[in-house]
């Protein structure tokens, strides 16, 4: 039996230590994420709103101009990752989602782009699930940390 791979969008979270962030208690959703690449049971995304925002992160903070060019290489020309965007409707979703109330518009466009490309988005964002609950919007889109690692 053929098994399709599992689609899934990295939220921003996931990209910084690829980008040299240290992010606390990662490390083995990441060690999954890339096992699940390697055994071809897992297509990976990324969005460049999340460059951007990472971007918009570690100009912050102390970094190592070498060694963000470098995950920045790894995420958009290794062929280990794909690009996804959102639709015209997602676009217009967000700014919605953004008019009633929450407040970063970079994760309404993350996930209006994972709903409309059918993917799953990797997110730790409690209160953006909580959100798109609230407003009866598809909360199957969400892929837990839990969830990703028994699929190991």
């Amino acid at each position: 039996m053929n098994y399709s791979p599992l689609e899934i969008l990295l939220d921003t979270t996931y990209l910084l230590p690829i980008l040299g962030v240290d992010i606390p208690g990662i490390g083995e959703v990441l060690e999954a994420v890339e096992k699940l690449h390697e055994q071809d049971k897992a297509i990976l995304f990324y969005s460049p709103f999340s460059l951007l925002e990472a971007i918009g992160k570690i100009a912050k903070m102390p970094h190592d101009v070498d060694r963000v060019r470098d995950g920045l290489s790894a995420i958009i020309e290794s062929g280990v990752f794909r690009m996804a965007l959102p639709s015209l409707d997602g676009y217009v979703g967000a700014l919605i989602g953004r008019a009633k109330g929450f407040r970063d518009l970079i994760d309404l466009l993350l996930y209006m782009t994972a709903r409309d490309n059918g993917i799953r988005l990797l997110t730790r964002d409690e209160e953006l699930i909580e959100f798109i609950e609230s407003m009866g919007e598809d909360t199957g889109v969400f892929l837990s940390e839990e969830e990703l690692k028994s699929m190991r």
